[in-house]
């Protein structure tokens, strides 16, 4: 399990939540050092549409595309997925 500062507390990452992501997002395993830095410094925090405890931060890692790391916010913030994207969601949190 790996712990990260973010702009909402600590978050973890567990070795479950990690082992999903690299599944079903498997580009994501190249970019694992940016997660670090997605959560405690992103460029943009979004709010989800579905669930209001739920935040997407993303970091640019190259030139039209961002990682996206989404976490749930709540007394033990934790790390849901994460996803390479070139679309960022309009509304701010």
């Amino acid at each position: 399990m790996d712990m990260f500062d973010s702009p909402f507390g600590p978050v973890e990452l567990t070795d479950e939540r990690w082992s999903h992501i690299v599944t079903f997002h498997p580009e994501v395993r190249l970019y694992h050092k940016y997660v670090n830095l997605t959560l405690s410094d992103p460029d943009f925090i979004r709010r989800s549409k579905l669930d209001p405890a739920v935040r997407i931060c993303y970091r640019s890692i190259m030139r039209n595309k961002h990682l996206a790391v989404v976490l749930k916010t709540n007394q033990r913030n934790f790390v849901l997925t994460a996803y390479i994207t070139s679309r960022i969601q309009v509304k701010p949190l």
